[in-house]
This record gives structure tokens, sequence and C-alpha cells, in this order.
């Protein structure tokens, strides 16, 4: 199947391997544009040089490849998914990965060692007040950096005769402009992003678990029950 994928136009991914090991052709779509704020950047990284933080949180894979090939030293890394740690290893830096892909567990796995602990979290400046309360109950202390910005494009997304189009997050469904034609598979990375699509009057018909790859292994699953569904290789 041809997968319309939404990626920030900034990032470079490899996405098209990933997809190929499921079978599946992909290309990137992009509903937004990122807005690099370097002054940002620069205090988060010389705050971290300053051993401010005892552990730093990165909730996806572009603060990771701003900031990780700037950092000298680091406390404790922890990363919201496989890609985000592999961006973080392109830069020699170890992280763990929270065992399901949403920020949400990010407390609960810490679990007391939070307690009195600074977190910094490089992000785009869009706010996830859950998580700061949810870390400052827990008895921690934290500091979100907006390193980027999010930008709409306001462009129909160019997905021609692709057979599913995967919103890899809820501001790119919202932000979103396509042709809903009969027959297109919509898919959701995980939850969250699932959420708010149902918000929005759309019903995802694959559901991830926070990761690509997990949300092709949910559309194998899913086109593999229905047998009206053609896949590659005649699957």
């Amino acid at each position: 199947m041809l997968i319309a994928i939404t990626r920030l136009q900034e990032k470079s991914t490899d996405d098209e391997a990933r997809c190929a090991r499921f079978g599946h052709r992909c290309f990137p779509v992009s509903p937004l544009r990122a807005r690099v704020n370097l002054e940002e950047i620069a205090r988060f990284v010389e705050d971290t040089d300053r051993s401010t933080f005892d552990c730093i949180f990165f909730t996806s894979a572009l603060p990771a490849r701003l900031i990780g090939p700037r950092l000298s030293r680091w406390p404790r890394v922890v990363a919201i998914g496989p890609q985000t740690r592999r961006e973080l290893e392109a830069c020699g830096i170890e992280s763990e990965v929270l065992p399901r892909y949403y920020s949400s567990d990010f407390v609960r796995f810490l679990g007391p060692w939070i307690e009195g602990k600074h977190i910094g979290i490089p992000r785009a400046d869009v706010p996830n007040p859950s998580l700061l309360s949810s870390i400052r109950d827990a008895g921690g202390r934290v500091t979100e950096v907006a390193c980027y910005s999010l930008i709409p494009t306001g462009e129909p997304l160019p997905i021609g005769d692709a057979g599913a189009l995967l919103f890899t997050s809820a501001m790119s469904y919202r932000e979103a402009r396509w042709e809903d034609r009969p027959g297109l598979l919509l898919a959701a990375i995980g939850e969250v992003t699932a959420g708010a699509m149902r918000d929005g009057g759309h019903e995802p018909a694959v559901v991830g678990d926070g990761s690509l790859e997990g949300t092709l292994d949910a559309l194998n699953r899913y086109l593999d029950q229905d047998p009206g569904t053609r896949r590659p290789g005649g699957r």
C-alpha cells in the first residue's frame, strides 16, 4: 500500500526503509513547518552544560536533532520513542525509552526518582499542561523550552493516489487539509492523535502504539482482517 505520512517539512526520516520492511511504500506530506528558535536552543544547551537539569525528556525527534549535536555533556536522558532514541544515538547520546510512547507515562516511568529532580523538556511551542502538572505533583521541577514553532502551511496535502493517510500527531491532523475520497484509509500513530481525529469527525481505521513501526504492524493486521482491501503481493 502507498501511504502518505504527515511529517514536518524540515524533518527528514527513514520512513521509506521502515515502511518497506512492512511491505509498503510511503511519502511525506506536510501540514506544518517548523520555525527554529536558535536563541532558546542556545539557552537550553547552556543550562544543560551548567548541569541545571537532572533529566532531559525529548518528546519528539526534531528537538533531539536540533539539540543533541550541540551538547557536550548531559544528565539522564529519556526519549519518548524509538525514532527519538535513534536521533540521540546518532549524536552519541544514550537514552531510555518510555515503554509506551506517550508523554503521559513519563512520571510513571521515572517513579519515586523524580522527587526533587529538575526536568528539562525541549519541545515545540505546543503547551502540554498535564505533563507539567504531573511532574510538579510528583515533587519534581520542570523547565520547558520552545526550541521551535509549528506553523500551518495552509496548503492541501498532495496525497495523490495514496491508499492511506497516516497522521503522526494531533496537531498535524487538526491543521491538515485533504480530499477525503472514498477508499482512503485514515490512520493515527497513537491514541492521542486518534482522539483528535474522532473529535474532528474522522474515525481512524488503524490506531498505532505511538510509533511508526507499531502503526504499520496495526495496519497489516487490519488489512489481513479485511479481505476487501488489497495488500502488496496479493495478500
